[in-house]
């Protein structure tokens, strides 16, 4: 027979007890019905940990899903009809196809209109516009088949030449461009690129693919330092990290078990946002996301103020060698009740939607394009009071003791008041962000690393890794096409070499006309 569960809270237990001893049952027995009870109560309460626990673990393992408030209906909006033939991508957005202009097969420009005779036709400005996609290997090969002359007399072969387009290098720089941002930006293995372009008759070898990448890391790296000194100037700076596995530090692990050092390995991801301009950075290694901060801010001028700091509130994130204006994560916190909300509805709903009209004035902010002091007033005028009666809600909860301050709920009200002055820093300092989500994004490319390819095997390997991912998310990041921007920089690796700072993804397009290698 299966066991029913039985959800109790604790004003219902102590009603039971309450008629239990009313009742004409002796003392020994009720004292062994109080028992039970308790036990109950607390199997209950060990039981809701462990889920909590278990569901957060899964998260770390497998990232965090989409956290929206479902319960509070909405009315629903009339939908206007769309109009036929404008889809999500409109012709504007395929940047990269190729243009080709057709001309009227029959009529020209100026010519007499062959339906009324009586007027002329004119040509628009806008023409009809139809796009269409052809599939092909990420890369593609020609074969050149060079004619050979054989002398009958003297035996000489003329061979004729490679035509100028053929290049002088098997793998061009566009096709070396390619293997990085398949491999860094989408995250396919080498194994699984080399089984696709066999399939598509265009061998590649991984091994081959990896000597492809190496190369070209080895001609564009200054930019990767130049990143970082520009990011040390950044007025706000978000910083994150995730466990990573790299073989040989673990191997070092294994072969140094008694030796007494740090065997945790770790990517951070760093982003410097000034003014329009976002900034990624990827490191991998022994160190946390504060001593990977401490690396960069050593970089910055001493004339600057200390920069915001956006991180959650573990201690790893931040370190005494630098000081910066310390933001910690409003989404952490609204985590911790989303977490539990199974167990506590009531409560979790109210933070979560309280929230959620503070996220709704920060959208506000964004979509009417506020300076940074009209932001933080708006916030002030409109934040501040919902902000102060979740305060209030917080405190309550134990001061009426209402919650009890050990369980799953409790932590979640103990962390929000315990990094309170963090959590609201936007309510003070111009410019500070509610959240480190887009950092929390950016870490994500790592992740994605590590669940398609599991481990980096060398150090190395780690750090050509950390480059290209650092240059391709900042190229996403300023909307720049990545593939092109590796593309040239290759083909100018003498010039990146001499002045890097002028090669950045902001700036290098002005700077095509030195000659390459």
């Amino acid at each position: 027979m299966k066991a029913q569960k039985i959800e109790i809270s604790v004003e219902e237990a102590e009603a039971i007890l309450d008629r239990v001893k009313d009742s004409t049952l002796a003392q020994e027995d009720y004292e062994i019905i109080k028992g039970m009870v308790e036990t109950l109560l607390l199997l209950n309460q060990a039981v809701t940990e462990k889920s909590t626990s278990i569901k957060r673990l899964l998260q770390v393992i497998f990232g965090y899903k989409t956290e929206k408030k479902g319960k509070k209906r909405k009315k629903k909006k009339k939908k206007r009809p769309k109009k036929k033939g404008h889809g999500k991508n409109g012709a504007d957005n395929f940047t990269g196809a190729e243009k080709e202009e057709i001309s009227h097969d029959s009529l020209q420009h100026c010519a007499p209109c062959p339906d009324c005779e009586d007027g002329k036709l004119y040509r628009q400005q806008i023409p009809g516009v139809f796009v269409r996609i052809k599939g092909s290997a990420p890369l593609t090969a020609t074969v050149y088949e060079l004619e050979k002359l054989r002398c009958n007399i003297c035996g000489k072969i003329f061979t004729a030449d490679l035509p100028p387009e053929a290049g002088n290098q098997k793998y061009d720089e566009s096709a070396s461009a390619m293997l990085a941002v398949l491999r860094y930006g989408s995250g396919l293995p080498l194994n699984r690129i080399e089984k696709l372009q066999a399939g598509m008759g265009i061998p590649l070898p991984a091994s081959t693919a990896w000597d492809v990448i190496e190369k070209l890391a080895d001609g564009i790296h200054p930019i990767y330092p130049e990143l970082l000194k520009c990011a040390a100037q950044g007025d706000i700076i978000h910083n994150d990290d995730t466990p990573m596995k790299v073989q040989d530090l673990i191997a070092e692990n294994q072969n140094n078990s008694k030796k007494p050092f740090r065997k945790g390995i770790f990517t951070t991801g760093i982003l410097s946002i000034t003014d329009d301009r976002v900034i990624a950075l990827y490191f991998t290694g022994r160190n946390h996301a504060g001593e990977n901060m401490a690396k960069v801010l050593k970089e910055r001028s001493s004339s600057l103020d200390p920069p915001i700091q956006m991180c959650d509130a573990l201690s790893r994130n931040f370190s005494e060698d630098f000081k910066t204006i310390l933001a910690h994560c409003l989404t952490h916190g609204r985590r911790n009740f989303v977490t539990v909300e199974e167990s506590f509805p009531d409560e979790c709903q109210y933070v979560v939607e309280l929230l959620g009209d503070v996220y709704h004035n920060d959208a506000t902010c964004s979509q009417e394009e506020m300076a940074p002091n009209q932001r933080l007033l708006f916030h002030q005028t409109y934040s501040g009071p919902l902000m102060e009666e979740l305060h209030s809600w917080l405190n309550q909860q134990f001061d009426d003791k209402k919650v009890e301050p050990n369980s799953s709920l409790g932590k979640a009200i103990k962390y929000m008041l315990k990094h309170w002055q963090e959590l609201t820093l936007f309510l003070r300092v111009e410019k500070a962000p509610l959240d480190n989500n887009i950092c929390e994004r950016a870490i994500k490319m790592a992740i994605m690393h590590r669940k398609n390819s599991l481990f980096y095997k060398t150090e190395h390997g780690a750090y050509i890794g950390d480059i290209f991912m650092s240059i391709i998310h900042t190229c996403n990041l300023s909307k720049i096409n990545p593939l092109d921007y590796l593309t040239e920089l290759r083909k100018h690796s003498s010039a990146v070499f001499k002045n890097p700072q002028q090669w950045l993804p902001w700036n290098y397009q002005a700077n095509l006309t030195v000659p390459t290698i």
